[in-house]
């Protein structure tokens, strides 16, 4: 396996970038490609552990040894097959995946992780061409299936159950394919030719894509359930969580997935006059996590006067706590690009109310600082209030679940947290209807999104192998 005393010999190398300077201009990929072979230097560095805690904390379940040592041995095309057993769109992963199994790499213990997603984005971008050759069923079983949403969950789920011969159409809502990876994830982090030709591949092995395609509202729930044998719902956790504290009516007050969907719409290419735009503006980012940060280096591209985020929580260690032990997640500091660029943080901050002007429009925000109490309450510190100027703010506090129009209209069960309730193989309590992704996990990473898609496919195909009778029969018998 590789070199058994590479981890010895070579120390984990930081990841190569366009200079701020330079990025900031632009909305392109910022992470340069790793030069030749620095992927097979990092690759000879994996132990092959006899428990591969990487591999059990990845919820995808990739084979990371495996792919590591085909690194090693130079043989790229291999490595991206036994990606490919596992993970759908490693170009996708290996971008935006926040990487948890470099945090239980037992190199880790270190801070010296074997550069996983790295390796991954090497092994997805040198064999992507050749790994587009569609996998076409086949045989053809006459299930029809119905996918609602398109993100990583919709995708991953619609094209196992193609490739499994079933007749599958996705349709979205939105005018194009991809749900938060292309309106949600900016340019700079995932370019949107790799979505589209990835898309292109799917629509080859015979998924029918749908756009424009409001399921709930103007096309029928219920005629689309008629119509298919199996429906499978990955719409997402739509609902953002919001700020109800004074001033909260103002105007530059918005939610974060309106401001980056927008910019991703000017990055596509749609004609947007004007619009909702941080240049020359004090922005302020509410929400400390991957989205704010998203907001963060959309603002530096378009030259706001200041960039401030901020966030309820306090500042995370700079290393390991006592408490937070290898090899669960490890709970520090991390600055992303977007912070690299410029602006501030602030931590243990709890907005009290926006100001605005005799236009209503916002102008500054009032906050004091704040503490986490044992019970997760909120305590305001005393004598610690401050005001900073705000022209645009930017609400980037998570989402607390899904649209309840397609679940209330099928009868759905939610969980306690509002979540569509399903059970191991991802069906809901509604026989021949499947949920997946965010819409039934909650909000979660995308590798989560993809493990789901896949798990939610297999249910539906047993459920075909088991079910005597068709949903369409039953829904209009």
């Amino acid at each position: 396996m590789g070199d058994p005393t590479g981890f010895l010999k070579l120390r984990r190398r930081a990841s190569k970038e366009r200079t701020i300077d330079e990025r900031v201009q632009d909305y392109h990929e910022f992470v340069l490609p790793l030069a030749e072979g620095e992927a097979r230097d990092e690759a000879a560095r994996c132990m092959d552990c006899g428990v591969p805690f990487c591999h059990g904390s990845c919820p995808l379940g990739n084979l990371i040894p495996e792919w590591n040592d085909l690194v090693y041995r130079g043989d790229v095309d291999r490595a991206m097959l036994r990606l490919l057993e596992t993970n759908n769109f490693p170009e996708v992963t290996g971008r935006i995946c926040p990487a948890p199994c470099e945090g239980s790499c037992v190199l880790a213990m270190d801070g010296e992780a074997v550069r996983i997603k790295a390796i991954e984005k090497t092994i997805a971008d040198e064999t992507f061409e050749r790994s587009l050759q569609p996998r076409i069923a086949s045989v053809r079983t006459g299930k029809r299936v119905a996918v609602v949403g398109s993100g990583p969950a919709g995708l991953a789920a619609a094209q196992q159950l193609a490739r499994a011969g079933h007749d599958v159409t996705l349709f979205e809502r939105d005018d194009r394919i991809g749900g938060l990876l292309r309106y949600g994830i900016p340019d700079f982090k995932l370019d949107k030719g790799l979505l589209d030709r990835r898309i292109g591949q799917m629509a080859a092995e015979g998924v029918r894509f749908v756009t424009n395609a409001d399921v709930g509202g103007a096309v029928s729930i219920h005629d689309l359930r008629a119509e298919h044998d199996a429906l499978v719902l990955s719409c997402g956790a739509q609902l953002p969580r919001d700020l109800p504290v004074p001033g909260r009516e103002l105007q530059g007050i918005h939610f974060a997935m309106e401001f980056l969907t927008l910019q991703n719409r000017r990055v596509a290419g749609d004609p947007i006059e004007g619009g909702l735009v941080a240049t020359g503006k004090h922005v302020v980012v509410i929400g400390g996590g991957d989205t704010g940060s998203d907001c963060v280096g959309t603002s530096h591209r378009q030259q706001a006067t200041n960039v401030l985020q901020l966030e309820i929580l306090p500042r995370p260690p700079d290393a390991r706590a006592r408490e937070n032990p290898w090899p669960a997640w490890p709970l520090v500091l991390r600055t992303s690009s977007s912070h690299q660029e410029g602006g501030s943080r602030d931590w243990s901050v709890l907005t009290r109310r926006f100001v605005g002007n005799a236009e209503g429009q916002v102008v500054a925000l009032e906050a004091v600082r704040a503490e986490i109490m044992p019970d997760r309450s909120v305590r305001e510190v005393p004598g610690t209030e401050f005001s900073v100027p705000c022209d645009l703010a930017l609400l980037a506090m998570g989402f607390t679940g899904p649209v309840r129009t397609i679940p209330s209209a099928l009868g759905l069960t939610l969980d306690a947290r509002g979540n569509v309730a399903t059970n191991a193989e991802g069906a809901t309590n509604v026989a021949g209807v499947f949920s997946c992704g965010d819409m039934s996990r909650g909000q979660s990473l995308v590798v989560w999104a993809i493990a789901d898609g896949r798990r939610v496919a297999r249910g539906v195909d047993r459920y075909f192998s088991a079910a005597p009778v068709s949903v369409r029969a039953q829904a209009t018998g």
